[in-house]
C-alpha cells in the first residue's frame, strides 16, 4: 500500500548548485520521516541538477521549469505536492533535524487532523 505523505518540503531553486546539497541533506535528516521533497529548478544554467540528481530517496521529486521566479516554482511544487501539509525551505538554507516533527507535534497539540 503507498501511504501519500504527511508532509511536503517545497525547496525552489535557481542556480544554487553550491548550497543545494545542504538544504536537501538537511530534509533528509529529518526526525520525522513521513515527507516527500519536491525541489522546483526555476530554470538553472549551473548543474544544479546534477546535484539534486545525485540523491537517491524515493521521497525528492525534481522538477525543472523554465525560470518564472520563485513564487511561480513555489506554485508548481504545490500543485505537484501529496501531503496534507506544505513546508517551504529555501535552496540556500537548512532544517534543523527535528522541524518537521515540531511540526508535527504542534498539529497534534492542536488536534489537526
Amino acid at each position: 500500500m503507498n501511504k501519500s505523505p504527511l508532509f511536503s518540503v517545497i525547496i525552489p531553486t535557481y542556480n544554487r548548485a553550491n548550497y543545494i546539497s545542504n538544504s536537501i541533506q538537511s530534509v533528509i535528516n529529518q526526525s520525522f520521516k513521513n515527507w516527500e521533497l519536491i525541489i522546483v529548478d526555476d530554470g538553472s544554467t549551473d548543474n544544479t541538477s546534477k546535484i539534486i540528481e545525485s540523491f537517491k530517496d524515493d521521497r525528492i521529486k525534481y522538477i525543472y521549469q523554465a525560470n518564472s521566479e520563485r513564487s511561480a516554482a513555489r506554485n508548481n511544487g504545490i500543485k505537484h505536492a501529496k501531503g496534507d501539509y506544505i513546508c517551504f525551505l529555501d535552496s540556500d538554507d537548512e532544517y534543523f533535524p527535528d522541524i518537521i516533527e515540531n511540526f508535527y507535534l504542534f498539529l497534534q497539540q492542536k488536534n489537526f487532523p
